[in-house]
C-alpha cells in the first residue's frame, strides 16, 4: 500500500500531467477563432471566387485581386469581413469537435509504453475527426456562404442576415431545420479529404525540408511544411468545396433546387464555366489554408504553454 501511495513509485505515476480533455476541445477552438479573424477576408474572396459565373452568366471578378479590390470599392473595409459571426461559430463547432476528437482517439490509441499511433491509424484518426467536426460545423458554414455571397445580389434578392444566430433562426423558420445540414456530405467529404492530404503532405514536406540541411525542427520549417501542405491539399480538395459552396448557397425557383445532388454540380460547372473553373477561387482558397493552420497551432501551442504554466507546473 505504501508503494502505491508514494508519486513515481514503480514509474506508475511518472506521467507528465496534461490539461483535461475539456480544456482540450476548448483550446482547439479558441484556436480556430482566433486564427480566423485574420483570414476572414480571403473566405469571402474564394466564397465569392467560387460563385461566380454561375449559372453560366458572365464572370463576376476575374482575378482574386479583382475580387478584394471590387468588394472593398462596393462595400468598403466592413464589406471584407461580413459573415465573421458565422466564421466563428464555425470554428467553435467544427475545429473544437475536430481537434478535441482527434486528441481523444490519438491519446486512446497510443500504445501503453507511449508509442503513438502508425501513419495509416493518424490518417484515419484524422479523416473521423474532419467528418464527425465538417457535420457538426455544417449549420455555420451553410450560413458562412450565405453571409459571403449576400453582398453579390441584387438588393431585392439579399438575405439580408443580421448575424448568425439571426440567420440560423431565420433559416430554420423560413427553409426549415433540415436545411441547416444542407451540403452536409460534400462538407464531410471535403473535410476527409483535406485531412488525408493535409496528414500526408505536411509529413512528408517536413522531412524533406529537415533532409535539405537548410531547415531545423522550428517554426520556420513548420510554416514552409504548412505552405506546401496547402498547395497540395488545395489542390485536392477544391472541386468537393465548390461543389459544397454551390449546394449550401443554392435557392429553390419554382419548388425545384438548382442543383439536384454534387454530381450535378460537377456537371454544370464543367459544362457551362470550364473544367478548370473546378479550382475558381484557388489563389485565396489556398492562401487562407496555410496560414490559418500555421495560426490555429501556434495559437493553441501558446494557450497549452500558458496553462501548463499556470496549472500544471505544480
Amino acid at each position: 500500500m505504501a508503494a502505491t501511495a508514494s508519486p513515481g513509485a514503480g514509474g506508475m505515476d511518472a506521467k507528465p500531467r496534461t490539461s483535461p480533455k475539456s480544456v482540450k476541445f476548448l483550446f482547439g477552438g479558441l484556436a480556430g477563432m482566433g486564427a480566423t479573424v485574420f483570414v476572414q477576408p480571403l473566405d469571402l474572396v474564394k466564397n465569392r471566387m467560387q460563385l461566380s459565373g454561375e449559372g453560366a452568366k458572365t464572370r463576376e471578378y476575374k482575378t482574386s485581386f479583382h475580387a478584394l479590390t471590387s468588394i472593398l470599392r462596393a462595400e468598403g473595409l466592413r464589406g471584407i469581413y461580413t459573415g465573421l459571426s458565422a466564421g466563428l461559430l464555425r470554428q467553435a463547432t467544427y475545429t473544437t469537435t475536430r481537434l478535441g476528437i482527434y486528441t481523444v482517439l490519438f491519446e486512446r490509441l497510443t500504445g501503453a509504453d507511449g508509442t503513438p499511433p502508425g501513419f495509416l491509424l493518424k490518417a484515419l484518426i484524422g479523416m473521423t475527426a474532419g467528418a464527425t467536426g465538417a457535420f457538426v460545423g455544417t449549420p455555420a458554414e451553410v450560413v458562412l456562404i450565405r453571409m459571403t455571397a449576400d453582398g453579390r445580389l441584387p438588393p431585392d434578392q439579399r438575405r439580408g442576415y443580421k448575424n448568425v444566430f439571426n440567420a440560423l433562426i431565420r433559416i430554420a423558420r423560413e427553409e426549415g431545420v433540415p436545411t441547416l445540414w444542407r451540403g452536409c456530405i460534400p462538407t464531410m467529404a471535403r473535410a476527409v479529404v483535406v485531412n488525408a492530404a493535409q496528414l500526408a503532405s505536411y509529413s512528408q514536406s517536413k522531412q524533406f525540408l529537415l533532409d535539405s540541411g537548410y531547415f531545423s525542427d522550428n517554426i520556420l520549417c513548420h510554416f514552409c511544411a504548412s505552405m506546401i501542405s496547402g498547395l497540395v491539399t488545395t489542390a485536392a480538395s477544391m472541386p468537393v468545396d465548390i461543389v459544397k459552396t454551390r449546394i449550401q448557397n443554392m435557392r429553390t425557383v419554382d419548388g425545384k433546387p438548382e442543383y439536384k445532388n454534387g454530381l450535378d454540380v460537377l456537371v454544370k460547372v464543367v459544362r457551362y464555366e470550364g473544367f478548370f473553373s473546378l479550382w475558381k477561387g484557388f489563389t485565396p482558397y489556398y492562401a487562407r489554408l496555410g496560414p490559418h493552420t500555421v495560426l490555429t497551432f501556434i495559437f493553441l501551442e501558446q494557450m497549452n504553454k500558458a496553462y501548463k504554466r499556470l496549472f500544471l507546473s505544480g
